[in-house]
């Protein structure tokens, strides 16, 4: 391999699956070439070098051979493994839908630092565990939404950009609508104004500020319903880990 097409990656493994009796294909977010797919020769062989690296969770610096069609992963550095993630398996399932929003949202060849960020100070919030994991849920749900420029509008009416009145937020519109507006919402659901305020911080914070807060159950039920909402139609994805987090959680 020559030199000269290898390149070290920030980033993190959101997938990893056998290829061949030795080999897996994993799927890498990385600060400097967005989402890659990359082989990684060798590294179900016992004492592989990789072995340990090549499993969904890992973060660190991935050294990358760059072919013409595809990447060849040469060496990892890992720097966090999240290995408390797999002594909890209701965290993991956390974690494993996590990965796949990232996935559905990382592109090739994008700038996804900010996904990237996300992806990494949510699961540091899932460790630490002084979130309940619903809320560590709906916050990156949005974060992620909003980071890929697609977040309700929930600072003033979608349709007038009136913000002086009181609103319903409605998923079909995209976000709030107000009391002079909503006639013709069908889907309104009138939130507390404590949920709108945590919506209007979720998008509006950065990311290092996101997991600093807790709301009440109430305001928690109501994110919830807005969340699922909203992805339903704005996310044209059904993901299995999510049905799976719902038997092991007993969530609706």
């Amino acid at each position: 391999m020559s030199q000269s097409n290898q390149i070290t990656v920030m980033g993190m493994i959101l997938s990893a699956a056998p290829i061949g009796e030795y080999d897996k294909r994993v799927v890498i977010l990385t600060k400097e070439r967005g989402k890659i797919s990359a082989f990684a020769r060798g590294a179900r062989k016992p004492g592989s070098p990789l072995t340990g690296a090549v499993n969904p969770f890992s973060f660190g610096t991935f050294t990358v051979y760059e072919g013409r069609t595809s990447y060849t992963l040469v060496a990892a550095d890992i720097s966090n493994y999240f290995a408390e993630l797999r002594a909890d398996i209701e965290a993991a399932y956390y974690g494993f839908y996590f990965l796949d929003i990232a996935n559905y949202y990382g592109r090739e060849a994008n700038d996804e630092t900010m996904l990237l960020k996300l992806l990494y100070q949510t699961f540091r919030a899932l460790v630490k565990k002084t979130l309940p994991d619903r809320l560590i849920r709906y916050i990156f749900e949005l974060k992620a939404i909003a980071v890929n420029g697609e977040a309700p509008q929930v600072f003033q009416c979608v349709m007038c950009q009136r913000n002086d009145q009181p609103a319903v937020f409605s998923a079909l519109k995209g976000g709030l609508v107000c009391e002079s507006c909503r006639g013709s919402v069908p889907d309104g659901i009138r939130l507390n104004p404590s949920t709108v305020y945590t919506l209007q911080y979720i998008i509006s914070s950065s990311i290092e500020k996101l997991y600093t807060f807790t709301v009440s159950d109430e305001v928690l039920k109501e994110l919830g319903m807005v969340m699922e909402r909203y992805m339903d139609i704005y996310v044209d994805r059904h993901f299995k880990s999510l049905d799976i987090l719902k038997q092991i959680t007993g969530e609706s």
